[in-house]
């Protein structure tokens, strides 16, 4: 709760800070104007997230703010393009969170006192040198690149300055996964309902009232199975493709996704965004499915138990999860990389995981999958680093990627510089103060 709050407090900020206080321009950045009321809005941000009120905090935001306009300035010069697809898609997705928030447009109005379209209105610009200043950043660095070297050197200096960190315990898991078949029967029951569900709907009754009766998504049953606006990319593939094929009140025939069988009605389009709500439903495993898919994992642990058949054989060949491509071995969404930190791991991984060893292999237990499916599943620890001070072997990926940071973060500062040289900047002498500032100063 207070995570939301502190969100919709920074947004209510970003609209109403210019109308607490007195405004005026602070700074000029070539073309572009600083507000005092800008650097408020940031400053006030940075409290509401419950940071402490420090004395170097608005002389560091000053120069944020600077450096973002000294951006926006010159991708205007280079001509650099965000289309208006682009910052409306971006518009609608933050409205869709402001709306989950609050819960529904017109709590969203009367938060902010404003219409949508005034709020998107007053928004439009505020998204689009975001965006601006942001591809002009990633132009800036998309040379930089590091070599094996330069990490070497990276790292000597931070152990020089005794600034090596310390490392997390990682983990590295391999599995092999068994998920019950469902009977023909069963998938057929479920299509047929769901085929009577959007003859009832079709006939007269309420989407609403049979998701909120019957869907298996629990959560979005209580919104009578309204998901919110989501873009392009946000959805499984199959109900994405049947959505946003979608036109009017139209209800999509029944689709299969990796969740189960759904019915789909479209709500409301805005772009490339839409809102739909949904009926799904799963069809069940039987006892005598679920028996059995445990009983072909017990086969294959006796083969590993006798050395007959590798673990990564084992999972290439044997198990259900797209895992098997990989020899079974998980990869990180966050990172994607092999490794997860404990904090990292899959919930219903993490107990099991954190108490083996390198080399352990466990027994066979059941589990929930991410689509609510049961399945059965043996994971093996392929790899584990305990706790310890960074070095070259273990960390190198983090070193190299933290040396790369500090390579882009100096292309930034020497782009900084040789633009301040060349560009009309003007600093107010109410905020000219700061020590960090002088080098804005010709």
């Amino acid at each position: 709760m207070k995570k939301i709050v502190i969100v919709i407090i920074s947004i209510f900020i970003q609209f109403n800070v210019s109308s607490q206080i007195i405004d005026k321009v602070v700074a000029v950045v070539g073309d572009e104007v600083i507000l005092s009321s800008d650097i408020e809005t940031q400053y006030l941000q940075y409290l509401s997230g419950g940071n402490t009120e420090l004395p170097d905090v608005r002389c560091q935001i000053i120069e944020d703010v600077l450096y973002q306009k000294l951006l926006v300035h010159k991708a205007k010069i280079d001509s650099t393009d965000v289309s208006e697809d682009e910052v409306n898609q971006e518009l609608e997705r933050r409205l869709t969170t402001f709306v989950s928030q609050l819960g529904s447009k017109e709590a969203v109005e009367e938060y902010f006192g404003k219409s949508i379209e005034s709020i998107k209105t007053e928004f439009y610009d505020i998204i689009y040198n975001q965006i601006l200043s942001q591809r002009m950043q990633s132009s800036i660095t998309s040379s930089v690149k590091i070599t094996p070297e330069e990490v070497k050197q990276f790292f000597k200096l931070m152990k020089k300055e005794s600034e090596l960190p310390l490392m997390p315990t990682t983990i590295e898991i391999s599995q092999i996964i068994k998920i019950p078949e469902i009977a023909d029967e069963e998938k057929s029951r479920v299509r047929k309902k769901l085929i009577s569900f959007r003859e009832r709907i079709n006939n007269g009754e309420d989407f609403k009232v049979l998701s909120t009766l019957y869907s298996d998504d629990t959560e979005s049953a209580k919104n009578g199975g309204e998901l919110g606006f989501v873009g392009r990319g946000e959805l499984v593939p199959e109900f994405e493709s049947a959505a946003f094929a979608l036109k009017g009140d139209e209800i999509s025939e029944v689709i299969e996704t990796q969740f189960g069988y759904h019915i789909i009605q479209l709500i409301e389009r805005r772009g490339e965004m839409i809102n739909v709500r949904h009926i799904l439903m799963k069809p069940k495993v039987s006892s005598a499915a679920l028996l059995d898919a445990k009983t072909q994992l017990q086969k294959v642990e006796e083969l590993l138990k006798s050395g007959e058949l590798s673990f990564e054989d084992a999972a290439k060949n044997h198990s259900d999860d797209v895992s098997k491509n990989n020899v079974g071995i998980l990869v990180n969404p966050q990172t994607g990389s092999s490794l997860f930190t404990v904090e990292q791991l899959p919930i219903n991984i993490r107990y099991v995981a954190e108490r083996m060893n390198e080399g352990d292999v466990s027994s066979i237990s059941q589990f929930v999958m991410d689509d609510g499916k049961k399945a059965y599943r043996i994971i093996k620890i392929t790899k584990k680093t305990i706790e310890h001070e960074a070095n070259l072997v273990d960390d190198f990926t983090q070193i190299n990627d933290a040396a790369l940071n500090a390579k882009k973060q100096q292309k930034i500062s020497e782009w900084v510089s040789e633009n301040i040289k060349i560009t009309f900047i003007r600093i107010d002498s109410d905020i000219d103060n700061c020590d960090v500032l002088k080098k804005w100063k010709k």
